[in-house]
């Protein structure tokens, strides 16, 4: 079976809607030192590999709002599609206390490789879907409760969002009235990083936007993930409404 670096569903549906995944998987290539990291099957498997449980919920909320999906199918590990050519965590070789053995001597030419192999075709079919007129984008993340020697991070949500708050500002006042999470603006992380996918196809762009982050134990099984697929998108609808773009 050919790899392929990306998925995208329904990309013909009508909605206004881009759902975007950018750590869906954490597929190594066998291309790439055979498809094997040299990493332990419980590192793969934790959040310095990809976003557990994001493309699931990615998924479950195309299909609720009709919207397409585009995710990628590499480890963030293997080379970050939400980072910048020129980032110099674009290819990690230490990440949350693990020595990613398999990128410790990735050299000019190898990361070259992977960025033709994985990067690159994931950036052209985003830029590709998120031209169509009138998206708007909602990438899907998802973070650890608690990074090894920190304090637990208190969010359920967090919501990233450049200077332009259009769309996220009306998102953020709509999970606030909820009333029984705990929202972080611009947390766990910042929602202003050049070069990374928000900034290359839509603050570039003048797109109207949004990076969601859920806390990976709240969806870390189907049930989760339905749940906050099916509570998040009429949250989004009526934000959308508030906004009145």
């Amino acid at each position: 079976m050919t790899y392929t670096p990306y998925y995208t569903h329904g990309e013909n549906k009508p909605s206004r809607w881009l759902i975007t995944c950018d750590h869906a998987t954490n597929t190594v290539p066998p291309e790439i030192n055979g498809g094997d990291l040299g990493l332990p099957r419980e590192d793969m498997e934790r959040h310095i590999a990809y976003d557990v449980g994001a493309y699931e919920v990615s998924r479950h909320l195309g299909e609720i709002l009709n919207a397409p999906v585009v995710a990628s199918n590499f480890s963030r590990l293997v080379i970050d599609p939400n980072r910048g050519e020129d980032d110099p965590t674009l290819l990690m070789k230490l990440y949350d206390g693990s020595i990613i053995p398999g990128n410790r001597h990735a050299d000019v030419a190898e990361r070259e490789r992977r960025l033709d192999m994985c990067y690159r075709p994931y950036h052209r079919e985003l830029a590709r879907m998120a031209a169509l007129p009138h998206a708007i984008v909602v990438s899907v993340h998802s973070f650890t409760r608690q990074l090894r020697g920190r304090d637990p991070r208190p969010w359920e949500i967090g919501i990233l969002y450049t200077p332009d708050e259009r769309f996220s500002r009306p998102l953020i006042n709509r999970l606030k009235a909820e009333g029984d999470l705990t929202v972080g603006e611009n947390e766990p992380y910042t929602g202003v990083l050049p070069g990374d996918a928000i900034d290359t196809h839509c603050t570039a762009h003048g797109r109207p936007n949004v990076l969601i982050e859920l806390r990976n134990d709240l969806i870390a099984d189907h049930a989760g993930q339905r749940a906050w697929a099916e509570r998040l998108a009429p949250i989004l609808t009526a934000a959308l409404e508030d906004s009145e773009l």
